[in-house]
């Protein structure tokens, strides 16, 4: 990139529907894969279809281009309450910028739109996990996450 070049990826969010549920799984299937977490798409689309469905869970972002519309990525938060924080809280649990939109700041804007999507909505603290040698770590530091001495554990229930 040259230094005259700027680096604003200028996008939205727009809250998705089930209507988008096509638009999206593509992506976090590829999301999961990389990631190395294995799903059936039959148990993907409908954990994907229960949350598009049902805002009380949480919330699917498309990210769009401001010009044109054309959507290139897309968020996930859940929901859920912990009295240390003060009330509701949510759980980025998927954050997917497609390749070719990537490194031109989308990312950053996401967040930020998120964050006062969020606030309106109740949220009093966005957890995230990422991998320690995830490049888009870098992004979420420069955005204000900080790593909480805690570890994560989980139990699978079914």
């Amino acid at each position: 990139m040259a230094p005259t070049e700027e680096r604003v990826a200028s996008v939205e969010l727009r809250r998705a529907t089930l209507a988008d549920l096509d638009a999206i799984y593509p992506r976090t299937h590829a999301l999961n894969e990389h990631e190395g977490i294995h799903l059936t798409e039959t148990g993907l689309r409908r954990a994907l279809g229960e949350l598009l469905g049902n805002p009380a869970l949480g919330g699917v972002w498309l990210v769009c281009e401001r010009a044109g519309g054309a959507s290139v990525g897309y968020a996930i938060v859940t929901y859920c309450f912990d009295l240390e924080f003060g009330g509701r809280e949510g759980w980025l649990t998927e954050l997917w910028i497609d390749d070719l939109a990537r490194g031109r700041g989308a990312g950053s804007e996401v967040l930020a739109a998120l964050d006062t999507l969020l606030r309106a909505e109740g949220v009093r603290a966005l957890h995230l996990q990422v991998r320690a040698d995830n490049p888009a770590r870098r992004l979420y530091e420069r955005t204000g996450f900080t790593v909480t001495p805690r570890h994560v554990m989980t139990r699978r229930m079914a």
